[in-house]
């Protein structure tokens, strides 16, 4: 039975906000994050490299060696964990996660990725040597789709195990000749693995297939048997009588009495009571003694800290603040050892926009830039924090740190933030006079790029590539109805962009793989529906409708590419558009609104019109100054338009009395904006919308998603929708049905790129076929070039961090 956490702590807490310089951390203050979180991690910390995935310890305890797999430069790093310091680092072209020492600490084996192959790094003198190398296939991404995964090693270093991600295998390895001795296929892709003691049994987490594999190792056989969702990271206790599996979508922790292979216990790591997902749970360590258990929550940036002194029968200790997206635990000793991948904020770039020339094998076309130092993905540094095992007492401080972290509980599950008589409501089951939403998602934009002319809001002029004369429309209605100028989007690429932007979630999956691909070292766009280990538990936003009984349509979002398009979610077949495309740059959102609107017109006119509309209109993304296609402001001013003609042709039907339309973009893509390159452009429209109106308050896309669940009656989706404001401060309750006119364009929708200069050179090598498939920093730059002038310089894109500093504290210890 799963153990609910029950230890919520009544804290009362006066505090004054301000930006500060991305990464300032304010020694007595809290650290607010631009999705609302916020962090204050205990101990001390190391700089580690970009998302640091796996850390381990050498069985003597002396060496600890980490693998940064994040979209920038990948590393392994070799550290001194006693005296905390780094002791060596190496870069690597490829890596993903695996990792492991050998018995006699003489040589660490490390997953090369995509490039299908294991490193063997000798460790001399506490240095890392020039790698050997195993090879899985005989050539790496894309001819053969491997990429190594959980490594483990034998005590006598005889047999070498490891499992994959892309074709879903174990492979066992004899390591001295770097020989493949056999390949067992596996139900799924394969997250980690965990030898035995008596080395009889591997037992392998398969990630996408919500099940733990057996394998016998005499008898060659493979079992398998469920888990919740998820399974990541798998811990044996010094004699193999316990399993414990960390389950990342389900919250929880998975112990299984080996000797039965039965589940005798789900722990569950939650803040608050609550099936939401959210925490992420994702890395495991037992201490010394093996009677506790410290369970990383990367979404939740804390260690859960369970007695397990009697499994079956475990028991919560509270919690301690780690950095941003703990991902690996160890103990040593009296002293815990966390990897965060995301460090303790974001940061700025030191190096501004400019291009360097590609100096590794990843993937990068000879000639082409690479941004990826100064990519959005790149510029979240890891730490290792090491945090002394604390007293009873200090736990139950650290505990309270936890909770006033968190902007979620069980209250804010059940009831919204909002005020009576707004057309917003609280709580699931409680009706809205607004009947209809339409909620449009775009591509890529800040909101300096776009608003930073509007005097009214906060904006700086001098980013604004895409003002009132390209986007009238996107300025107009910000005018008539809401102006909302500190919102900030939960993601960072178009990748985790579009779940969070209907899931309010991105997965382990997700956040993990995704850096892979967009750093040019292979790996498809698995995350728009597309392969079902990036799914959340739940699913997405139309399975909520599907199941409450909501009437729910999609236009172009999580629909393939093709002519027509086909949905990549079961939950969509019969409710899309089948004229609507998918991401296409050649297809003009002129067209896109065009089909929208005869579609919506034949469903009108059978009153069959559904109550939850998501639409793509996406051509604010561009072409860059790829010759021969729409230009920039072309295409940010055909998108303009066409969101224009959306709103004033739904603003003159007989449903508009009881529509809003939610517009935002599903990231912003790394652009210039003087507060932060998460900040970007919201709109909201509709007669129970405010009419030149401002609103200085922050949000994010969870609040979108959180006043989109209040209006149709759906429950929410993880820990962060449930957290999120509501947008209750843009509605009215009393309705104004002026429907709006569009604008006419001020430039040309037809221009095409003709210009032969640097920029069209290099736009000439991205690839504009998949979302994000070109570099963001690359791609905006082009953009800016266009606007400002080829010899003109972009300026380098912001990271915040608004420390929380406690004027007045008064904790209660209950």
């Amino acid at each position: 039975m799963k153990k609910l956490i029950t230890c919520i702590i009544a804290l009362a807490f006066t505090f004054q906000a301000f930006a500060q310089t991305p990464g300032k951390i304010a020694q007595t203050g809290q650290v607010l994050l631009p999705n609302g979180w916020k962090l204050s991690p205990a101990g001390r910390s190391l700089p580690l490299g970009d998302l640091p995935l796996n850390i381990q310890l050498s069985a003597s305890g002396r060496l600890l060696a980490v693998t940064n797999n994040g979209q920038s430069t990948q590393s392994i790093q070799l550290i001194d964990p006693k005296n905390e310091k780094l002791l060596d680092e190496k870069v690597i072209p490829k890596s993903w996660y695996g990792l492991a020492f050998s018995r006699d600490e003489k040589k660490l084996y490390v997953s090369g990725g995509n490039d299908n192959l294991i490193m063997v790094y000798g460790i001399n003198d506490h240095k890392l040597g020039t790698p050997d190398t195993i090879k899985l296939a005989p050539k790496s991404w894309p001819q053969n789709k491997v990429c190594a995964t959980g490594i483990v090693l034998n005590k006598r270093n005889t047999r070498l195990y490891t499992v994959t991600k892309e074709d879903s295998t174990l492979y066992i390895i004899d390591p001295a000749k770097a020989e493949i001795l056999k390949k067992v296929k596996l139900p799924a892709e394969a997250y980690s693995c965990a030898l035995s003691p008596d080395e009889n049994t591997l037992y392998i987490s398969l990630w996408g297939g919500d099940k733990l594999g057996i394998y016998n190792i005499a008898a060659q056989s493979l079992a398998t048997i469920k888990t919740s969702s998820h399974p990541n990271e798998l811990l044996l206790n010094k004699k193999g009588t316990y399993l414990f599996i960390a389950n990342a979508n389900d919250n929880s922790v998975s112990v299984i009495k080996t000797a039965t292979h039965k589940i005798v216990e789900n722990i569950s790591t939650v803040l608050y009571p609550t099936h939401l997902t959210g925490s992420t749970t994702n890395g495991l360590a037992l201490s010394a003694d093996e009677k506790t258990l410290y369970i990383a929550n990367a979404d939740n940036n804390c260690l859960a800290v369970f007695d397990v002194s009697k499994p079956g029968n475990s028991r919560s200790k509270g919690f301690i603040p780690v950095g941003w997206y703990p991902t690996n635990i160890k103990i040593l000793g009296n002293k815990i050892l966390v990897a965060n991948g995301k460090g303790f904020t974001s940061m700025a770039n030191p190096r501004g926009p400019q291009p360097v020339k590609k100096t590794d094998n990843s993937g990068y076309k000879q000639g082409a830039t690479n941004s990826r130092e100064q990519y959005i993905g790149g510029l979240f540094k890891g730490t290792l924090s090491f945090i002394d095992v604390p007293t009873d007492i200090e736990l139950k401080g650290y505990t309270k740190q936890v909770y006033a972290n968190t902007p979620f509980s069980s209250k804010t599950e059940k009831t919204a933030a909002g005020e009576t008589g707004n057309p917003i409501p609280r709580r699931m089951g409680e009706k809205s006079p607004i009947k209809y939403v339409f909620y449009i998602i775009k591509e890529n934009r800040t909101y300096d790029q776009v608003l930073g002319d509007m005097p009214q809001g906060n904006g700086d002029t001098s980013l604004c590539i895409f003002g009132n004369t390209v986007t009238p429309n996107h300025h107009a209605i910000a005018s008539e109805f809401v102006l909302l100028d500190d919102f900030y989007v939960d993601a960072e690429v178009s990748a985790d962009g579009h779940n969070w932007s209907t899931a309010a979630y991105a997965t382990d999956f997700v956040e993990k793989t995704w850096p892979t691909s967009y750093g040019g070292r292979g790996g498809n766009y698995d995350f728009e529906g597309t392969r079902k280990a990036a799914y959340p538990r739940d699913g997405f936003i139309w399975d909520y409708c599907k199941r409450a009984g909501v009437s729910y349509r999609t236009y172009g979002e999580f629909v393939t590419d093709g002519s027509p398009g086909k949905p990549s979610l079961k939950s969509l077949q019969g409710h899309y558009c089948v004229q609507s495309p998918g991401f296409d740059l050649n297809v003009k959102d002129l067209k896109r609104e065009e089909v929208w609107a005869h579609d919506f017109d034949s469903l009108l006119a059978i009153n069959a019109v559904p109550k939850f509309n998501s639409v793509r209109i996406s051509n604010d993304h561009t072409s860059g100054q790829k010759k021969g296609a729409i230009s920039p402001i072309a295409a940010v001013g055909d998108n303009d338009l066409a969101i224009g003609r959306f709103i004033e042709h739904l603003s003159q039907s007989p449903i508009w009395k009881e529509s809003v339309v939610f517009i935002l973009e599903d990231d912003a893509q790394n652009g210039p904006d003087h507060i932060d390159a998460h900040r970007s452009p919201v709109f909201v429209a509709g007669p129970y919308v405010k009419r030149n109106a401002v609103v200085h308050g922050m949000y994010s896309t969870s609040g979108v998603l959180r006043t989109i669940e209040l209006i149709l009656g759906l429950p929410p989706m993880s820990q962060y929708d449930a957290a999120a404001m509501p947008l209750y401060e843009c509605f009215t309750s009393t309705p104004d049905t002026r429907p709006y006119v569009a604008k006419a364009p001020t430039v040309d929708l037809e221009k095409r790129n003709v210009a032969v200069n640097e920029s069209s050179k290099r736009s000439a090598l991205f690839n504009f076929a998949k979302e994000d498939a070109a570099p963001d920093i690359d791609l905006n730059e082009v953009i800016w070039k266009y606007v400002k002038g080829e010899n003109s310089v972009m300026p380098a894109p912001k990271r915040s961090a608004f420390v929380i500093l406690e004027e007045k504290k008064e904790q209660d210890d209950d």
